[in-house]
C-alpha cells in the first residue's frame, strides 16, 4: 500500500516527537520509578504525622507532584554532572547524554524547568514551607558533584532526600517541632544505607574511573555498616513512635521494616551486583510498611 508524501512526513514528525519525549523520559527516570518512591515515603510519613491522619488534599497533591518533580530534577542533574564518565560504566553507558540524544544544554533547561514548576507548587504553601524549599534546590543540585570530592555523597543524597521531610511537615502545620528531626534522621540513615547498596553494583566501575562512595569508603565491612545503618533506623522509628504514642499497628510497621532488613542482608551477603541491586530495589517495600502502619495506626485511635 502506497502512502501519500504528505502523510509519510508527518507520521516522521510523530515518530521524531515520541522518540524525543521518550530520551525525556528516560533522563529523567521516569521509567524507573523506584526513586519516587523512595523520596514518596518518608514524605507520606511527615504528612500522616503532623496532620495526626490524612493531611489536606492540596498539601498532599502538592508534595506527590513535587516528589516526582523534584526525583526527575535530580536525576537530570545527576546525568548532566556525570556525563562524561557515565560511558565507562556498564549500568549508564547508553544514558542520553552518553548516547548525544539530548545535548548538556538541553538537560540543563529540563532541570531549570522542573525546578520551577516545583517552586511554583510550593508557593501554593505557606512562607516557611518556602524557605525550605531553597534549601531542597541547593542539596539536590549539590549531590551530583559531591562524588568527585568526597566518599560520603550517599549522606547528600540522604539530606536531599529526606528534605522533604521537613517541608512536608511545614505545609501542614506551619512549624517544625523537634520531632520531625527525629523522622529526617531516620531517613537520611535509611538512605545511606540503601545507596550504599546501590553503590555496591557500581563499586568496580567507580574504582576505575575514580568516582568516590560509601561502598568504596566501606570496602570489606559495607555489610556490617549497612546492618548498623539499619539498625540505627528502628531504633530511631522506635524513638519517633514513643515520643508521639504511637500505637501497635506503627510498630508492627517497624517489626515488618526490620524483617525486610534482615532479607536485605542476606542478599547483599555475596556482593553480587544483581543482588545488591534487588537489596536496593526491596527498600520500596520498606518505606510501604511503615507507611501502612502508620495509617493503620491513625484509623484505629
Amino acid at each position: 500500500m502506497l502512502i501519500p508524501n504528505g502523510y509519510k512526513e508527518r507520521i516522521s514528525v510523530i515518530k521524531s516527537l515520541t522518540s524525543n519525549v521518550n530520551n525525556y523520559v528516560k533522563l529523567a527516570r521516569i521509567d524507573k520509578p523506584i526513586g519516587i518512591f523512595l523520596v514518596l515515603w518518608p514524605t507520606l510519613w511527615a504528612l500522616w504525622l503532623a496532620a495526626e491522619g490524612v493531611p489536606s488534599l492540596d498539601v498532599l497533591a502538592i508534595f506527590v507532584a513535587g516528589c516526582v518533580l523534584m526525583r526527575s530534577a535530580g536525576c537530570v542533574i545527576n546525568d548532566f554532572a556525570d556525563r562524561n564518565i557515565d560511558g565507562d560504566v556498564e549500568r549508564t553507558k547508553d544514558r542520553p547524554l552518553v548516547t548525544g540524544k539530548i545535548s548538556p544544554k538541553n538537560a540543563l533547561i529540563f532541570f531549570a524547568s522542573l525546578c520551577l514548576i516545583a517552586f511554583l507548587l510550593v508557593l501554593q504553601t505557606n512562607e516557611l514551607t518556602i524557605y525550605l524549599s531553597f534549601g531542597a534546590l541547593a542539596l539536590a543540585a549539590a549531590y551530583p558533584f559531591m562524588k568527585r570530592y568526597t566518599y560520603l555523597p550517599q549522606v547528600v543524597l540522604g539530606a536531599a532526600f529526606a528534605w522533604a521531610v521537613p517541608m512536608a511537615y511545614a505545609a501542614q502545620t506551619n512549624e517544625l517541632p523537634s520531632v520531625i528531626w527525629l523522622i529526617y534522621t531516620a531517613t537520611v540513615l535509611w538512605t545511606v544505607a540503601y545507596d550504599t547498596m546501590y553503590a555496591m553494583v557500581d563499586r568496580e566501575d567507580d574504582l576505575k574511573i575514580g568516582v568516590k562512595s560509601t561502598a568504596i569508603l566501606f570496602g570489606n565491612a559495607d555489610r556490617a555498616i549497612i546492618a548498623f545503618l539499619q539498625t540505627l533506623v528502628v531504633l530511631t522509628l522506635c524513638m519517633i513512635g514513643d515520643q508521639l504514642k504511637l500505637g501497635q499497628f506503627y510498630f508492627l510497621g517497624v517489626v515488618s521494616a526490620s524483617i525486610l532488613f534482615i532479607y536485605q542482608q542476606h542478599l547483599i551477603r555475596l556482593r553480587y551486583r544483581d543482588e545488591c541491586f534487588k537489596a536496593f530495589l526491596n527498600n520500596n517495600w520498606v518505606g510501604l510498611v511503615i507507611f501502612v502502619g502508620l495509617v493503620l495506626d491513625f484509623i484505629v485511635k
